[in-house]
């Protein structure tokens, strides 16, 4: 993370200020390019060659964070080999930023985390403030000097969970602190929807959530610019809504496939420092599909 955090950021009260950036710091370091790497990351993967903060690298979620064969993330050798042409050693600070409030931009965190690359940070607002606030986009490449990096080991235990330990957050579900947290629409919790609104219903043959889920939708943590509530207000609402707290000895968050419940991963576990929290990436695609999981509507 960076040496200390902003004022702006500090105000808000966050347990980890330092796991945020604003705009302002972003557009006095883009030119470091031997210590800091400027990371784009879209659900909208040609956003970037439309134009980008200058000196920043695209990473495409599909593309490169992912095995093309194997539903799994990529092997420790590829993470290696994408880091060395992204120009990223494992000293870099990584900062990410992306479209639809960062959605996929902590979605790419979350993955560098499980290859063990702690030194990153989000663009508080991301691109959407970067825009509103009239700055620079480029569509030139950055010309980056070369970087080594490590082939790294892969620990998915600490930050991500899979279809059995789903299993046994159910078994133990009286337990007092297993919180599970549904962070899709309304509409898919409740059934009636197989997708967001508005995106093909495909994915699963049934609706409905896990047995237990409160509903929290991802973007419930951010304000209309983008930008992350502050720590009071998320921990009323993840409270209120879901149970969850800083007491909470197991949360378990999930959506669709994993990527807007890694946004709700990052909030619980570095704005409000909630520890064990992990993203079940199989979510509602694999637990949806399985023959005989219960679900409820």
């Amino acid at each position: 993370m960076t040496q200390g955090a902003e004022q702006a950021i500090k105000e808000k009260g966050y347990a980890h200020p330092d796991a945020l950036v604003t705009t302002d710091w972003v557009a006095e370091n883009l030119n470091d390019l031997e210590n800091i790497r400027i990371v784009e990351s879209d659900e909208d993967v040609l956003l970037y060659e439309v134009g980008h903060i200058p000196n920043s690298v695209k990473i495409d979620w599909v593309e490169d964070l992912n095995d093309p064969i194997t539903r799994d993330y990529l092997e420790p050798e590829d993470f290696a080999e994408l880091m060395q042409r992204k120009g990223i050693g494992p000293d870099t600070t990584v900062v990410f930023y992306g479209d639809k409030n960062n959605w996929w931009a902590t979605y790419a965190l979350w993955v560098f985390r499980l290859f063990g690359h702690d030194n990153v940070v989000v663009m508080d607002g991301g691109r959407v403030k970067w825009e509103a606030e009239g700055r620079e986009f480029t569509q030139a490449e950055p010309d980056l000097p070369s970087a080594s990096y490590p082939v790294p080991e892969r620990d998915d235990e600490r930050i991500r969970a899979f279809k059995s330990d789903v299993e046994q957050h159910l078994k133990d579900k009286g337990r007092d602190g297993a919180r599970m947290v549904d962070v899709r629409s309304p509409g898919e919790f409740s059934g009636e929807l197989l997708h967001m609104p508005d995106y093909p219903q495909e994915g699963a043959l049934r609706g409905g959530h896990i047995p237990g889920a409160a509903n929290v939708p991802w973007a419930r943590a951010v304000r209309d610019d983008g930008t992350f509530k502050s720590a009071d207000e998320l921990r009323e609402i993840y409270a209120n809504e879901a149970g969850v707290s800083e007491s909470s000895d197991e949360v378990i968050a999930y959506c669709r496939i994993g990527e807007r419940s890694s946004h709700t991963w990052f909030v619980l576990k570095y704005l409000l420092g909630y520890d064990n929290v992990r993203n079940y990436d199989g979510s509602w695609t694999e637990w949806g599909n399985a023959v005989r999981a219960p679900i409820e509507r």
